[in-house]
């Protein structure tokens, strides 16, 4: 697929990586609808580019999104992509962690993923053509202490998208997730503050910590998702994987 007037859905677009992928695709020609449960912080990006429109929904809110991405049809006319990018994280030892902190996690991670590839598969499947892209995390592939929750979330992301990728492949239809390291977003600058307050230590000994078993030593950079989301997209024999993006981390 041509990026260049495709209609792509970005959810959780704005900061971090959902803002770096809509930066690149816009460069690339692309109709963007930003979606995010803060309109004041999607509207500030979409009004830097140059085919974007912004709407306020909330991907757990199944007729939130739904009713923002009827609203943006109109204007860009059929999804041609969707990127389920929103997600949160919460750092708790599994002794300590509440039902609602299970859930909520599960709610935005997992089923904001489900929810946005479902109201935007239809536009898809009339087509006979698209692309399902999910942005993951190395959560998906292994675990990590202190965030049961969120990595069961993204396990299961992982999981929707190879059934998915089985289900769609005859009707023209890829699924993908990319799966970043740490990267250095607000949403990892928030993690990072909180081990600081939890031990004392600087920022870059937080840091130092996080990227310690990644072999590059360093933080992925948000540009560096983005680019392998936009190669997503113009591939149609690439289905059904879990792309790392982590310096080699396994």
């Amino acid at each position: 697929m041509k990026i260049k007037d495709a209609h792509i859905v970005i959810t959780g677009a704005g900061s971090g990586v959902g803002e770096a992928i809509a930066r690149l695709l816009d460069q690339q020609g692309a109709r963007l609808t930003l979606i995010g449960r803060r309109l004041d912080a999607v509207a500030k990006v979409a009004a830097s580019l140059k085919q974007a429109q912004a709407f306020s929904a909330d991907v757990t809110d199944r007729q939130s999104l739904e009713s923002a991405i009827a609203q943006a049809r109109l204007t860009h006319g059929p999804v041609n992509v969707a990127i389920a990018n929103a997600g949160a994280v919460q750092s708790k030892a599994f002794a300590k962690m509440h039902g609602d902190d299970w859930q909520s996690c599960l709610d935005v991670n997992l089923t904001g993923c489900f929810y946005t590839f479902q109201v935007c598969v239809g536009d898809m499947l009339a087509a006979q053509a698209g692309h399902l892209i999910a942005v993951a995390s190395t959560a998906g592939l292994r675990g990590y202490p202190y965030v049961s929750a969120y990595v069961a979330a993204k396990h299961g992301v992982v999981g929707l998208v190879k059934s998915l990728a089985l289900e769609l492949a005859s009707k023209n239809i890829t699924t993908n997730a990319v799966c970043p390291g740490y990267t250095r977003t607000p949403l990892l600058e928030g993690s990072m503050q909180r081990i600081v307050d939890a031990t004392g230590c600087s920022m870059a000994e937080a840091q130092a910590q996080l990227v310690a078993d990644n072999p590059q030593g360093r933080l992925v950079e948000p540009q560096e998702v983005a680019q392998t989301v936009s190669h997503l997209i113009t591939q149609a024999a690439i289905n059904g994987q879990c792309i790392s993006i982590n310096g080699g981390e396994f």
